[in-house]
């Protein structure tokens, strides 16, 4: 199994697991036409990935759940509109209508978490995302937009994949 991730999490203590941590190209405006191509092309996310993705991340791992099969998708800090910012109607995310039943389709395992205290996500945002994919959503009142570097939640999310595979 793999898990493609940005976060520095201890996936090695997860047996059959390898983690890509891979900075993302464009990280200010993370573009859909730049990031897309490349969890494709040089992530090589499938059938086996397990795909974690926060904030902008969480939006393109929804849209390339949207054409390709993946394992699973652990949503942290997820969105569903462009939040009125110039920048993330750039990226290109927010253009279209969310095709969840396609990513239900798609997806074997859909995790998320989100919390009330984010700073820059509404909470109707991130409940939206749970309730269009039937997520299993973890839902918090004190992590704001989870960018803290001990996160032993998204471990535990991780293993309970791997028992699932």
């Amino acid at each position: 199994m793999l898990a493609s991730s940005s976060y520095n999490s201890n996936y090695e203590m997860i047996p059959d697991v390898t983690c890509l941590l891979s900075n993302m190209p464009d990280p200010v405006t993370a573009r859909e036409s730049i990031w897309l191509p490349f969890i494709q092309e040089e992530l090589q996310c499938d059938e086996e990935t397990v795909i974690i993705g926060h904030s902008s991340g969480a939006a393109a791992a929804m849209r390339y759940a949207e054409t390709h099969n993946v394992f699973g998708l652990i949503l942290v800090g997820a969105y569903t509109s462009d939040l009125g910012d110039e920048n993330e109607r750039e990226s290109g995310y927010f253009s279209r209508p969310w095709e969840w039943e396609q990513m239900r389709r798609n997806v074997g395992h859909i995790v998320q978490f989100g919390s009330t205290d984010d700073p820059f996500l509404p909470w109707e945002e991130q409940q939206a995302v749970a309730e269009g994919l039937g997520a299993v959503l973890h839902k918090y009142t004190d992590r704001g937009h989870f960018q803290n570097t001990q996160f032993p939640e998204l471990i535990d999310a991780m293993r309970k994949l791997r028992a699932a595979a």
